[in-house]
């Protein structure tokens, strides 16, 4: 039987519970501030989980401080499953989610920052309970463990164990040789991002309190709204839809290019052919999508928006350009309900489910550099089929790839793959219809939220059975940890000892 050092993996596992504590304790300020009636009911959670996280770690304070890379896994995976379970009581306590099931699946799903919802009238909730359910993107969004990792240096452990396991995308670029260092760069960029989209955002007509919700939910790629309408909202004033679009845009670039950015070293920016490739899809994609809703959807459109305010052509290449950006980076705002436009674009948003972001962003999905890798890959099949002989790497950034990467990145895509069509499987055994199950899964594993069919656009997850809440929360969980993090746990060969 593998030998595991529980010690640290509790002790970690109570740090982690002491930061969720402090996070509800924020909220249950907010919800003082608004008077909404729950400010006790928040107090309470946030003390019990700061009571649950400090007895962890009191009694696993005589811990070894070497951790292998099996803890590591186990840590991130049971780390993110303790922050739903403990993160779930704030909704319970307050009776705006009264089942257990249904706020682990509302709580998991902020974590992964997928932002699916069962909550059927979202303005009716308390302030304080809504910031809490952004501040769930908000923290998943650059990950939990990653946050975590700035604070291990007090604990004498290191961290690159838990950062290898959880940093988003194929490859952990590091932007200074301690990794807890790069952690904070990351952070900073991250928070100031949040900081100055809520500026703007309170500038072009929001309230505050709308304004920071939607910067944590766009920064992290979630799409939590405190609307009903999602950001179709403010139809009425694009500023406000252009300034998410901007930040979105931004949430789903790798952070490392903005660090370079700020660095001054913007020309080592512009020429990641990862980046360059993200900004081609999305140009291409909105000009599609934006002709199709100008020529094809007048009626829809004219049910969504005002299109005299600025003309019918800003209005379609907005709600092109807003549609495209929110399912590529998986955030899952809303201005509009693709899946009543047309045809061609229900197949076509579904299809650019399975995209995602860039690695080393906070959106979910396969990744862009992988498409990248995959696509160079292919073309170079076909020359190897002429030239058996000759040696073809694949480059990046005008580096060749070692095969390790390219058979890694292989092996994720038909993961990937074989997780989405199981995922459709086990949701069509609740008696849910073809397109809502491929919906369901694509959407749950690549962390998106907005689905197809009954679980489209304008309608949220509350239909859906308990059993498949649970198997949708298992989807986003292992879709945010990048399947392999979470699935070599079911494998036999990783408890052995050797």
């Amino acid at each position: 039987m593998l030998k595991l050092n529980y010690k640290i993996i509790f002790h970690f596992l109570g740090l982690l519970l002491l930061c969720n504590g402090g996070f509800i304790l924020l909220s249950t300020l907010v919800s003082l501030i608004y008077k909404d009636g729950v400010t006790l009911n928040l107090f309470a959670s946030g003390v019990g989980v700061l009571v649950v996280g400090t007895l962890l770690m009191l009694l696993t304070r005589k811990h070894s401080k070497e951790m292998n890379k099996r803890e590591g896994y186990i840590v991130v995976t049971l780390g993110w499953v303790a922050m739903a379970i403990s993160g779930a009581i704030p909704y319970m306590v307050t009776n705006v989610i009264p089942t257990f099931t249904s706020a682990f699946f509302e709580t998991m799903s902020g974590y992964t920052t997928t932002g699916a919802t069962i909550l059927n009238d979202i303005e009716i909730v308390p302030k304080g309970v809504l910031f809490w359910r952004s501040t769930t993107h908000w923290i998943g969004g650059m990950g939990i463990i990653v946050l975590a990792i700035a604070i291990l240096p007090l604990l004498g452990i290191g961290g690159m164990q838990l950062f290898a396991a959880e940093a988003p995308g194929p490859s952990a670029d590091k932007l200074h040789p301690r990794i807890t260092d790069t952690a904070k760069r990351l952070w900073l960029i991250y928070f100031g991002y949040t900081v100055a989209e809520t500026i703007l955002l309170k500038v072009a007509g929001m309230s505050f309190f709308d304004a920071i919700n939607h910067a944590m939910s766009t920064l992290s790629t979630g799409g939590f709204s405190t609307k009903n309408a999602s950001v179709a909202y403010w139809n009425d004033r694009p500023i406000i839809q252009y300034i998410i679009i901007v930040f979105m845009f931004l949430a789903g670039t790798n952070f490392v290019l903005s660090y370079y950015a700020f660095k001054g070293r913007v020309q080592k920016a512009i020429q990641d052919e990862e980046l360059k490739l993200y900004f081609k899809f999305i140009a291409l994609f909105t000009i599609i999508v934006s002709l199709i809703i100008y020529f094809k959807a007048d009626l829809a459109l004219s049910t969504i928006d005002h299109p005299m305010v600025w003309g019918k052509a800003e209005s379609a290449f907005r709600h092109g350009l807003f549609q495209v950006l929110t399912v590529i980076t998986t955030t899952g705002f809303i201005t509009a309900d693709y899946t009543l436009l047309t045809p061609f674009l229900v197949v076509f948003f579904f299809g650019i489910m399975f995209l995602g972001g860039s690695a080393g962003s906070t959106s979910g999905g396969v990744k862009v550099m992988r498409h990248l890798i995959l696509i160079k890959n292919g073309f170079l099949e076909f020359k190897r089929a002429l030239h058996p002989n000759a040696v073809l790497p694949v480059r990046y950034n005008k580096k060749a790839i070692s095969g390790d990467i390219v058979f890694n990145i292989l092996g994720f895509f038909i993961l990937y793959m074989l997780s989405f069509i199981v995922g459709a499987l086990v949701f069509s055994m609740f008696q849910i219809d073809f397109q809502s199950a491929i919906g369901l899964s694509a959407s749950s594993l690549g962390n998106i939220g907005p689905a197809l069919g009954n679980f489209g656009p304008v309608n949220n997850y509350a239909a859906l059975p308990p059993l498949a809440q649970w198997w949708s929360s298992f989807l986003m969980l292992i879709g945010r940890l990048e399947l392999f993090t979470v699935l070599i746990l079911f494998t036999p060969f990783f408890w052995r000892n050797r």
